[in-house]
């Protein structure tokens, strides 16, 4: 069992962690991989929400934290979703998940200032549920290395578009950004209990 778990992961791994080439074909299993590894973190609240307070997040923090924390997600995300395609189990996805969405608002709402270490321990953690999901939601027709750079690209975007939200509030009203970085934490925040409680 073990080793059958092994030579699976062993295969589906390098499908998630290789830079992908697919986007120079255009075969219609690796267009369709690709695009429903792209939808599929932006289909969901909980995703989207999670992966723009990781963007925000590594704005608050700054400095290296502004690639090191996104990098340290989509890379951990990547195993979490050959865990995923390898049929390996972990426990408690759907509440890792919606746990993520209340931490990380809650993190952004008191504008936590936690080491560079913690935060990728923290993020790294939340990853692994985020990408079990997306593999384990992978379609049978989809090819891996494409669907995986999908949802890798798609949630690369979206910590891109936490930190330019970060960076635009901060720029904009550097007297009220803090305030409205803290409002849109605490928002999230409340969404995550809405999720995990089955309201939204």
């Amino acid at each position: 069992m073990v080793r059958s778990i092994a030579r699976k992961l062993a295969v589906a791994a390098p499908l998630l962690l290789v830079p992908s080439l697919a986007f120079a074909h255009t075969g219609v299993g690796e267009t369709s991989g690709f695009i429903h590894g792209f939808s599929h973190p932006i289909n969901g609240l909980d995703h989207i929400l999670a992966m723009v307070m990781v963007g925000i997040f590594a704005w608050q923090l700054g400095g290296r934290a502004l690639w090191a924390v996104p990098t340290t997600f989509v890379v951990v995300m990547a195993i979490g979703g050959a865990l995923g395609i390898a049929g390996v189990n972990v426990p408690f996805v759907e509440v890792g998940i919606a746990l993520s969405v209340i931490v990380l608002g809650a993190i952004v709402a008191l504008g936590v200032k936690a080491p560079i270490a913690a935060a990728m321990g923290l993020v790294g953690l939340f990853a692994i549920f985020h990408g079990h999901a997306h593999g384990a939601e992978m379609p049978e027709d989809a090819g891996g290395l494409a669907y995986a750079a999908g949802f890798m690209l798609a949630t690369a975007l979206l910590h891109i578009a936490g930190i330019a939200v970060g960076f635009g509030i901060g720029k904009i009203s550097e007297k009220y950004g803090p305030v409205v970085m803290r409002t849109a934490g605490g928002l999230a925040a409340i969404a995550g209990v809405g999720i995990l409680t089955g309201f939204l």
